[in-house]
C-alpha cells in the first residue's frame, strides 16, 4: 500500500461509449419507450465489455427528449465502488450544466435507468434535482438473476420520491431488462459485492484488463 494519502479520484465513460456519444445525442428520445430501450441496450453492452455491472442510465430533458448525459456502471474499470450508472449520469449532467442542482432554473430533467436504483443511487437521485425517474422495473429479479446486493430500500421508496417532487414511472421495457440480467447471470462476469468474494473479484478483474 502506498504510504501517501490519496487526494483525488476520477472516473470516465468507457471508450466504446465515448465513441458513440454523437450518435446517441442525435438518436430520437422523445418517448419513454425510446429512452428505456437505449438504457437496456447500453446496460447489455456495458457488462459484455467488462466495465462493470449490467446497468445504464440517462439524463434527458423531458420536454424535448434531448440527451443531457449518459452513464454506465464502471466499478470494475475504475476500482471505485460508487461508480454506478446513475452516479455517472447524474455527475456528468451536473458537470455539463455547471450546477449541482439539476432542477434549478426551471429545468425538468428525467433520470432513466434500466432498473430501480440501489440504495446508494436512491439517495443520489433524491438530492440531484431531477424531476422524474423512469425505470424498466423494480423488485427482487435483479438480485436473483445477477447476484448483486441492491441494499435495504424503504418500503415506500416511490412515495419518498414523489413527496419530494420526483415523478416515478415503472414498467416500460421490463422484459428486455430482465433478459439483460438473465444473460449476465448465466455468464462468468464478476459480481463485485463487498465482503462476498471481493478478493476473487479483484483477481478476475486484473486478469481481464
Amino acid at each position: 500500500m502506498d504510504a501517501s494519502l490519496a487526494t483525488d479520484f476520477s472516473a470516465s465513460l468507457p471508450g466504446w461509449l465515448v465513441d458513440d456519444l454523437d450518435d446517441l445525442a442525435a438518436r430520437p428520445l422523445g418517448s419513454i419507450e425510446e429512452r428505456i430501450a437505449l438504457a437496456n441496450e447500453l446496460a447489455d453492452r456495458n457488462w459484455r465489455a467488462g466495465n462493470g455491472g449490467p446497468f445504464a442510465a440517462l439524463v434527458v430533458d423531458r420536454a424535448s427528449g434531448a440527451l443531457v448525459s449518459v452513464g454506465v456502471n464502471v466499478v470494475l474499470a475504475t476500482d471505485l465502488s460508487a461508480m454506478h450508472a446513475e452516479m455517472m449520469a447524474l455527475s456528468l449532467a451536473q458537470r455539463r450544466l455547471g450546477r449541482w442542482d439539476l432542477g434549478a432554473e426551471g429545468a425538468d430533467l428525467e433520470l432513466v435507468v434500466n432498473w430501480r436504483p440501489c440504495v446508494m443511487c436512491y439517495g443520489a437521485t433524491m438530492w440531484a434535482g431531477v424531476r422524474a425517474l423512469t425505470i424498466a422495473g423494480e423488485g427482487v429479479e435483479v438480485e436473483e438473476l445477477t447476484g448483486f446486493d441492491e441494499g435495504p430500500m424503504p418500503d415506500d421508496w416511490i412515495g419518498e420520491f414523489e413527496r419530494r417532487g420526483i415523478r416515478v414511472s415503472v414498467g416500460v421495457g421490463h422484459g428486455d431488462a430482465i433478459e439483460v440480467f438473465r444473460a449476465f447471470g448465466a455468464s462468468d462476469a464478476v459480481v463485485y459485492n463487498a465482503r462476498a468474494g471481493a478478493a476473487a473479484a479483484r483477481d478476475a478483474s486484473a486478469g481481464d484488463h
